[in-house]
């Protein structure tokens, strides 16, 4: 992610925690972990006013949303009961929990969490090396020597050229000599592990989707629409209160068990799609970022399905 790409992003969760504090201020206590916002506040000060205000429909217009979906956010049982809202920190993503933004109540050991997006739909930005086993980190089996032998000759490759200076742009047939093979060993080590250990899809999910349960909230700023889904995969969202229910009903999701397929995008040499039961598909395209080679390569993953219990709702501003 580009440093302005990023500055978005921790705008964009300045704009969401502050517009959530307003909002629940005027029912009950709330603070916000002020150390937990640095980034995010320097962040948010270096947007223009208009992407300032854009910024702030975006995250205002899903907050009522949430709220019919959380009661516990407003149910008190004494007056030291306060809600404390905090932004993750990197660590946190880094160890498998994607959430950004925080709500809890410490009296009732109760939090859920939100995971933001700005004007993207990526999931997750992993990247494969020489040296990264992608296998022990994502599903916990780790990669065959057939894997690292047929692509530490390319990474090695790409060191030479880093080494050189060579552009990207300057790189002949790299689809061909770079992205195709190395696409196509991701390939042959999933099934590999696949039949290894068919329970890898649970650790796959996780590793994609984090441990915790969230819901995910992506500003699109050309439809004026923030999207609001509601990743229940473990029954921890939507809990009720004693007093109150939930009146945005969101269902428990079940998670993936098998893997139908996973093949070559049909005419891409560095597209992956992966095919799940129960409504599960994922896209792995492989691409870079730099200028000058550099001997990694990033993934943009992305879905292309989620089951039809994923509540989803575009809330208009």
């Amino acid at each position: 992610m580009s440093s302005k790409s990023n500055n978005y992003g921790r705008a964009f969760e300045y704009a969401c925690i502050t517009n959530l504090q307003a909002r629940i201020g005027k029912v009950r206590a709330v603070v916000i972990n002020e150390k937990s916002i640095i980034a995010s506040k320097s962040a948010w000060n270096t947007i223009d006013e208009h992407d300032q205000n854009t910024y702030i429909r975006a995250s205002n217009a899903f907050i009522d949303t949430l709220f019919s979906a959380e009661p516990l956010i407003f149910e008190q049982n004494n007056s030291d009961d306060i809600v404390i809202l905090s932004i993750n920190r990197d660590t946190d993503a880094e160890k498998g929990d994607v959430r950004d933004i925080i709500i809890a109540r410490e009296n009732i050991r109760w939090n859920i969490g939100l995971s933001l997006k700005h004007n993207h739909f990526a999931t997750k930005h992993s990247r494969l090396s020489a040296s990264i086993d992608f296998g022990a980190k994502w599903y916990n089996v780790p990669c065959s020597s057939n894997y690292w032998s047929e692509v530490r000759p390319i990474f090695n490759k790409l060191d030479l050229f880093k080494a050189s200076k060579i552009a990207w742009r300057d790189v002949l047939q790299k689809e061909d000599n770079i992205y195709l093979p190395i696409i196509n060993a991701f390939i042959k080590e999933i099934k590999r592990a696949y039949s290894v250990n068919s329970v890898i899809t649970t650790n796959f999910i996780s590793y994609l989707l984090g441990f915790r349960d969230f819901y995910k909230v992506i500003a699109i700023d050309a439809k004026q629409i923030t999207e609001f889904q509601a990743f229940n995969l473990r029954g921890e969202l939507n809990k009720p209160g004693k007093k109150t229910e939930a009146t945005v009903l969101i269902p428990k999701t079940d998670l993936p068990t098998e893997i139908i397929s996973i093949r070559l995008k049909p005419n891409f040499k560095n597209t992956a799609e992966l095919y799940l039961n129960n409504g599960w598909s994922f896209s792995f395209r492989i691409h870079n970022e730099s200028t000058i080679v550099e001997p990694s390569l990033k993934f943009d993953i992305q879905f292309l399905g989620i089951p039809a219990s994923i509540v989803t709702i575009n809330c208009r501003w």
